[in-house]
Order: structure tokens, then sequence, then C-alpha cells
């Protein structure tokens, strides 16, 4: 979210991965993510670069701001996120021991790995310079794996590794309802990103509420954090096993935000104006992945239509895999 220096680049494109446990055989009742003690999560994100600045949690899921953006643990999926030049698939391997040892979950039951494709790719490690490293990478651990690009690859586009089998059919795991919303918005307003920095906040709760990011969305428990100089993270947990993040890199020359919410919606579309009215973007990306048992699974068709004021839809495709369908859709203003 921050460079040492307000003048310096840093990388606010995050590497995104949500993995869904189960248990092969036995009793999977007593298996829980979240036995993982914090010292154990310290250790696996070491790994990664980063780690762990705050936590809070509820009866569903446990929340961790991290250095470089978040991590999200509920019984059976792991979601964590990274930003800069951090090396999130390196922890990987060692997540997998981690979970068979601890929560007794010894099968993958799906991964999605995802990302835009970064500004400055030159600066990250090599494992993660093209994304056919990281399809290498993801290929050595799982079978049947599928990599895609979603958008113009020669500019801005979205990558997605994933796994290409139907969901175990056990007893122990049950398909739930389930859907991401993930925006990147890039080219913001400069007024807007100086609130997110220690010269114009005090705190995270100061640049929350100067925002209007607090008026998002209804019942967050919200935990921010403003980064000195600049740059800011939040979690915030809705009842329900719901979850919202956002990470923002203010600088000028490589001012990023992206938001993320797995809380369902019928009307994705008013979402996003009230995102595009506290943030103000040149352009932006925008991704939704729900299973047919979501009602969200059919809200492609809403942006079949819809129209953002001021802005251009560059792209917009739809692809249906084995368990979810995936929107993509990338808009940006004339000049952007």
């Amino acid at each position: 979210m921050t460079s040492n220096s307000f003048c310096e680049f840093f990388e606010g494109t995050e590497k995104l991965m949500e993995i869904w446990f189960d248990k092969y055989q036995d009793n999977p009742n007593d298996c829980d993510l979240r036995h993982i003690q914090r010292s154990a999560w310290d250790t696996l994100l070491s790994f990664v670069n980063c780690k762990i600045i705050s936590f809070k949690r509820n009866e569903h899921m446990d929340a961790y701001v991290l250095s470089e953006s978040s991590l999200f643990v509920s019984k059976n999926r792991i979601i964590i996120k990274t930003c800069g030049s951090t090396t999130l698939l390196r922890c990987l391997e060692p997540l997998l021991y981690l979970v068979k040892q601890v929560a007794g979950f010894d099968e993958v039951v799906d991964i999605f790995y995802s990302r835009k494709n970064f500004m400055r790719p030159e600066l990250q490690d090599g494992s993660h310079r093209t994304f056919e490293n990281e399809v290498e990478a993801l290929d050595n651990l799982f079978e049947d794996g599928a990599a895609y690009c979603m958008g113009r690859m020669n500019s801005d586009c979205w990558y997605l590794y994933t796994l290409n089998s139907p969901l175990i059919e056990s007893k122990s795991f049950k398909q739930t309802p389930d859907q991401t919303f993930e925006i990147i918005m890039q080219n913001l307003d400069h007024k807007v990103m100086n609130i997110f920095t220690r010269a114009v906040s005090s705190s995270g709760k100061e640049a929350t509420q100067k925002s209007g990011i607090d008026k998002l969305l209804p019942g967050m428990t919200i935990d921010d954090f403003l980064f000195d100089p600049c740059g800011y993270s939040m979690n915030g947990l809705i009842k329900g096993g719901y979850y919202v993040t956002i990470h923002i890199t203010p600088e000028p020359h490589c001012s990023y935000v992206s938001f993320e919410t797995n809380c369902p919606h019928t009307a994705y579309p008013d979402l996003v104006n009230r995102l595009l009215k506290v943030f103000i973007p040149g352009k932006f990306l925008m991704t939704i992945c729900a299973n047919e048992l979501s009602t969200s699974f059919n809200a492609h068709k809403e942006f079949r239509d819809v129209e953002f004021q001021g802005f251009d839809r560059k792209e917009l495709q739809v692809c249906r895999f084995k368990n979810y369908d995936i929107t993509y859709g990338l808009y940006a203003k004339p000049n952007s």
C-alpha cells in the first residue's frame, strides 16, 4: 500500500489466492482452519515477505490486516491478498502442510489465484514476474489446473488460475452460495488520494470517515490502518460470514485502489456507482465470480446494457467454468 517515500513507485496490484479445503476421510467436523495459531501465520507470512499488523474476528471469520494487504480465515477457506513485491506463491507448499497438520484438512476442493497485470513486472521476484511462471508453480502442486487471461494481453488484463474439475462430491463438503466482487481502480483523483496520507489524516479511522468508506456497506465492523507517510488498508466483517477489504496506494504516479467483498448483491451497478463516487478513478476493472447457488450468478446480464456516466466500456467478457461463472469488465474515461 505504501512506499518508503511519496516519490517512489509501489506496485499496488495484488496477488489474490483463495483456497477451499475438505477432509478426504474420517470425520471432518473437528477440522477448522481457525485452529491455526497466530505464531504459525507469522512464520508462514515470512515466506511472502509481509507481516500481520492488526486482527479482528467474529463467529465466522478471522481477519488479519497485513503490511501488504489482507488475510481472511474461515472454517474451510483461506483468502490471502498481497501487493508490492511479495512472493505469495512461495507460501503455498508450507501452507498446505500447515493446514493438514494443524487444521486436519487433507484435500484442496478448489483454488482461485488471480491478479491484474502488473504496472512494472520487472520489479517482481522471478516467481511472479510473468503469469507463465506463476502457472508453472501452481501446476507443480495441483492436477487439472487451468489458466486464463481476460481482457487484452497487450494492455489491461486479468489473469486467473483455477481447477478445471467438478467439485468433490463428499458427505463433508457441501457447496454453498458463494460470490466475490472485486473492483480495481487506477488514475484516481488527487484530492481523494491525499486523504490517505499522514499529511491530511492522522489515523486510519479519520481516513475512513473523511473518504466515506464507512458508509459504503452497512453493518461493517471495520479494522483500518493508515501507513506512514501514505497508504491505507481496511478489513470489514459483516454478519453471516461476509468480508470487505480495501487497499489504497495514493501516490499520483501509481495510484491504485482495490475493493473486494463476498457480500451478495443483486444490483452490482449500484455498488459500482457508490465506489466511483468515493474514489473518482480514471479507469476501473471489475470481476464478479459466482456459483449457481448464488443470487449473483446471473450478474453479467445487468452489465450488458448498463452505462457508467463519464466512462466508456472497453471490455465485457463472461466465462462459464465447471463451478463458477465469471464476469469481467473494463471501463475508462475518454482521456485515460
